[in-house]
């Protein structure tokens, strides 16, 4: 029987697949694998498609981007997407089928379309941003009140990014020379360490919250093709029900990160997350010195009010004071007409009774006893009352009306 080397039946493959796929095609997978040849500048990829219903893998096939095509096609789909060209995305390629005798089935990349693999990072923030909103802390942390005066700030930066010593810079050039307390909690800004730094960053500032009335977690010099380790669940699920306002300056323009779309406020750029913290400063400011103007205009017009209330008190105290002497005067000469009447009242009624009393007293005088017939009996000048204390002998004076009379006592009964 005739047989084949295995060298004759990969050839035999070979040449059927050239002839049976002949043509360019665009083809849905994910990349599960992907190096890049430091001394040629190849890139090897490994595509895998995964049963969406077990997440098991049904197909796979290696491929390769020749240099010459990898230095155009890498920074045009990181520029796209903002996404880097790295394991565990989805992507629509063009690609050419080709098999080697020695080293088996392989794809060759010519072509990527960004768009598709925009749709499946869109597709995954709004499953992300989905599953806060079911869980109910989707906004919470824009619910929390914004404080008036933000001065004391938790950064959650690298230490070496020019995006963070420019936000320094701005807070502390601003012009009102407002004071601000800013402290660095580092973290990794780019690469695979992104989501854990950030996260033990966050830990650390709840720790001492009631230090800081905000935190700013900026970015800034970092590649497009670096956002997407901020679109993670467990990263925006910690900013979303953090305590404390957090403002987001992630540094790009283009579309907004799931972390954006949690935070509390969400500017472009560092300098523009400092710019916004000056700004309410300013608010506060302006607030405070619109409220000084109004104090003062209050003051100024109560004080004119016033003013003018005693001046008008001043005018009226001549004319009221000439009435209450007029009046004083009528209610004194009322009074002493009064207390004169009355006072010749009772003086009369007091005359009346002293006459009575003169009268009694002059009716009950010896002299008027003695007209009448009565006689006074006196011994030694003391009246008698009482014959038995007599002695015979006693010498007596009795007086009459007219005349006194002289007697010695002879016989006493």
């Amino acid at each position: 029987m005739d047989a084949l080397s295995l060298y004759d039946l990969n050839a035999l493959v070979r040449r059927s697949l050239e002839q049976c796929l002949p043509d360019e095609y665009w083809v849905q997978a994910e990349l599960s694998e992907v190096r890049m040849h430091p001394a040629t500048g190849h890139c090897y990829v490994e595509f895998v498609q995964k049963d969406p219903r077990g997440n098991n893998l049904v197909a796979k096939a290696r491929g390769v981007i020749w240099s010459n095509v990898f230095r155009l096609l890498r920074p045009y789909f990181e520029e796209s997407t903002g996404q880097a060209f790295e394991a565990g995305i989805k992507v629509l390629v063009q690609v050419s089928v080709s098999f080697h005798e020695l080293y088996g089935f392989s794809l060759t990349v010519h072509d990527i379309d960004p768009t598709y693999t925009l749709g499946d990072m869109a597709r995954r923030r709004r499953e992300i941003l989905k599953q806060l909103e079911d869980e109910g802390v989707l906004t919470l942390n824009k619910e929390l009140p914004m404080p008036v005066l933000p001065r004391r700030v938790a950064v959650i930066s690298s230490p070496t990014a020019a995006g963070y010593g420019d936000f320094r810079h701005q807070l502390e050039h601003n012009p009102r020379g407002y004071a601000f307390q800013v402290t660095l909690f580092a973290a990794a800004m780019q690469g695979d360490r992104v989501e854990a730094s950030i996260l033990e960053a966050l830990d650390a500032i709840n720790g001492r919250a009631e230090q800081f009335d905000v935190v700013v977690i900026i970015r800034g010099g970092g590649a497009t093709s670096d956002l997407s380790c901020f679109d993670t669940y467990l990263l925006a699920a910690a900013c979303a029900q953090f305590p404390l306002p957090i403002i987001t300056g992630i540094g790009h323009e283009r579309d907004d990160t799931v972390l954006d779309s949690v935070a509390h406020v969400r500017v472009k750029t560092p300098t523009a997350a400092a710019e916004y913290l000056i700004a309410r400063m300013d608010e506060a400011a302006d607030r405070l010195n619109d409220l000084v103007v109004r104090l003062h205009e209050g003051v100024t017009a109560r004080l004119e009010q016033e003013r003018r209330r005693l001046y008008q008190c001043r005018n009226r105290i001549p004319a009221s004071a000439v009435r209450r002497v007029s009046s004083a005067k009528l209610e004194l000469l009322t009074a002493r007409k009064d207390l004169h009447r009355s006072v010749e009242t009772l003086l009369a009624r007091h005359r009346h009774r002293l006459e009575l009393l003169r009268q009694r007293l002059a009716d009950a005088s010896p002299e008027k006893l003695l007209a009448r017939g009565y006689s006074l009996t006196l011994k030694d000048g003391r009246a008698v009352k009482d014959a038995s204390r007599l002695h015979e002998g006693d010498v007596l004076v009795t007086q009459v009306h007219k005349g006194t009379l002289t007697s010695i006592v002879k016989n006493i009964k």
